[in-house]
């Protein structure tokens, strides 16, 4: 049963069948088990090292698991800090204000809401994923077998409930800077955590305006799925900036660590365009500063860092490799296509909430409109990603590479990259899913013209297009 609940960055399954309960209490000891471990393996004495954040989102299965998960920690001997119900980069930040062993995040994200799960991290916020200490949390959680055990284990760590809005809203505010133009927008919670974070956070601030938009978020339904990188669930947000208006809007997944933006004229924004857009933000301030960028963004990623005067850092996709990226090069900014949106000044974590600080700030200092600031970004033809169903995906990607060898640039930084660009005007990225026998196409060109004459060349290759 654990092994169907355990995914590559987190942990995430239907409830309450294979999720429930039961498994909770297992992975809070297995959580706990690994983090004070390795704080002691670190030589930390702190007590705050024995400390473990635990924060839920609104979903209706979310109460329930949270207590089980928090049971499983204190039996470990931990002690369990409850924040309540929160956005996950509340967690993120709750971990480095008090400075402890780790926090895990009650959520299923952007998924439907028969689903939940948790997602895991360390010291600084630090992400852990199958490589990084999940699978360790796993082997932990399934050793955590005390249904037989008589008497049963009494916790024995501490539990406190703590309110740090205050601090929160003070961290998430020193990345905004408003000016004289009072700027509207529309903001669609999803139904989900963004709701109580922009009350609690961007309330009452003098030349803001926000359109309220499925803010509300404990009755357990979605207006739409939580998922803002889908089209169709952008419709009403693209409606309501129209009819307001509005200077721009933005769509968040149920927990509030991603963003999705529209312009004015309620045209959805590639998150690769607006990371160049917020890099030359960056660099005007740090010059030089290295800046990461999900290795499928567009060409005009890299020429604007470049431009700018920065370091261009092509980073594997996923949060756990965008995080350690920023870290070991110490960018001070980085995104991806999937709306995470990365700050060294948030302790390298994601942050929705800082995304729309930094959109507002930018706006505020200019007195054009966000379509014209992204337009420069906009020049080459993209695809979009194309899945496609594929049994042998190794064997797929073996016979792109040499039909392409010698005439591109080859990279498996992440799946394979085709470079040819220079020569031909074009480039693509081909990734296996790590859970469907799928490989997912990301091609960009000069034109239409040659991307279509290239996406037609190479499908045939990845085998049976699956219908958007």
């Amino acid at each position: 049963m654990l092994g169907k609940v355990f995914k590559a960055y987190d942990v995430r399954a239907t409830y309450p069948n294979p999720l429930n309960e039961q498994t909770a209490w297992k992975i809070g000891y297995g959580t706990a088990r690994y983090l004070l471990e390795r704080a002691a393996a670190g030589g930390d004495t702190d007590p705050m090292m024995r400390h473990i954040v635990v924060g839920r989102d609104m979903r209706p299965s979310s109460p329930a698991l949270a207590q089980a998960l928090i049971e499983g920690i204190r039996t470990y001997g931990a002690h369990v800090i409850d924040v309540g119900m929160v956005d996950t980069p509340f967690v993120y930040f709750a971990i480095n204000y008090l400075d402890c062993a780790g926090g895990v995040m009650v959520t299923a994200s952007h998924n439907p809401v028969e689903y939940n799960g948790f997602k895991v991290s360390g010291r600084q916020a630090f992400p852990i994923g199958q490589a990084t200490g999940l699978d360790e949390i796993s082997k932990y959680a399934a050793m955590a077998d005390f249904e037989k055990v008589v008497p049963p284990p009494v916790p024995t760590g501490r539990i406190e409930e703590r309110d740090f809005w205050a601090g929160y809203r003070e961290h998430v505010l020193s990345f905004l800077r408003l000016g004289p133009r009072t700027i509207k927008v529309v903001v669609d919670a999803s139904n989900g955590m963004a709701g109580t974070m922009m009350k609690k956070v961007f309330k009452d601030l003098d030349h803001l305006r926000i359109i309220e938009l499925n803010f509300r978020n404990t009755t357990g339904r979605f207006a739409h799925d939580p998922n803002p990188l889908i089209a169709a669930n952008l419709a009403d947000l693209r409606q309501r900036v129209l009819e307001e208006k509005a200077n721009f809007g933005l769509c968040f997944d149920g927990d509030a660590d991603r963003a999705i933006f529209v312009d004015e004229r309620a045209e959805i924004i590639g998150c690769d365009h607006l990371t160049a857009m917020m890099a030359g933000h960056f660099l005007k301030s740090n010059p030089g500063a290295g800046i990461v960028f999900d290795l499928r963004s567009s060409r005009t990623v890299e020429e604007e860092i470049n431009r700018a005067g920065g370091r261009p850092i092509r980073s594997r996709v996923g949060h756990v490799f965008m995080k350690q990226a920023l870290r070991e090069h110490g960018a001070v900014f980085g995104g991806e296509l999937s709306g995470h949106f990365y700050f060294r000044d948030n302790f390298n974590a994601d942050s929705g909430a800082i995304a729309f600080a930094q959109v507002l700030s930018i706006l505020a200092l200019t007195k054009r409109r966000l379509s014209e600031l992204i337009k420069p970004f906009t020049k080459y033809s993209q695809s979009g990603e194309i899945n496609f169903m594929n049994e042998e995906k190794e064997l797929a990607l073996q016979a792109l590479e040499e039909h392409f060898a010698g005439a591109a640039e080859i990279s498996h930084l992440d799946g394979l990259t085709i470079d040819c660009f220079r020569r031909e005007g074009w480039w693509c990225n081909v990734r296996q899913s790590n859970t469907e026998p799928v490989l997912r196409l990301n091609l960009e060109a000069r034109n239409e013209v040659i991307r279509d004459r290239m996406i037609n060349e190479i499908a045939p290759m990845l085998g049976h297009r699956v219908a958007h």
